[in-house]
């Protein structure tokens, strides 16, 4: 029973991980700054490796793993695509990924609160805990910058 449910709940977070790698792709698309661009690029590798660990840990648990992005986050970042094209600047996209990476820190601590998270599961869940508050530092620290 618990394997059931630490599996859909890593198949949360891996739905997640795609809605954030394809998110970062299309920002690095429509930024014009190289270095904005960079750092969008370098985040949808992230998120990409991060979901192909979560796919290994899936399977370890006998589970499948899901495949595509949410209906949410499409959705969102159809949104998003509207609201850009109607602002100017790189504000309100650091805003965004802002708010998803803190949305991603809450779900990724939620998960580490379990006790039935095995040891395995809690390393993984660290290691990408620990990269996107790298990125959100660095996100915030652009914000500053940008305004």
């Amino acid at each position: 029973m618990e394997n059931n449910k630490i599996i859909n709940e890593l198949n949360d977070i891996l739905t997640r991980n795609y809605d954030a790698e394809k998110g970062y792709k299309e920002a690095a698309e429509n930024v014009d700054h190289k270095q904005l661009q960079s750092f969008f690029t370098n985040q949808a590798q992230n998120r990409y490796d991060f979901g192909h660990q979560i796919k290994e840990e899936i399977r370890s648990l006998g589970g499948d793993p899901d495949k595509g992005t949410s209906t949410k986050g499409d959705l969102h970042r159809t949104w998003l695509n509207l609201r850009d094209s109607l602002s100017s600047g790189n504000e309100a996209l650091l805003e965004e990924c802002i708010r998803g990476e803190k949305s991603a820190m809450e779900e990724y601590d939620e998960l580490l609160n379990e006790d039935y998270v095995p040891a395995s599961t809690k390393a993984i869940i660290r290691d990408h805990k620990s990269s996107i508050q790298t990125a959100l530092s660095k996100l915030e620290t652009m914000e500053e910058v940008a305004d």
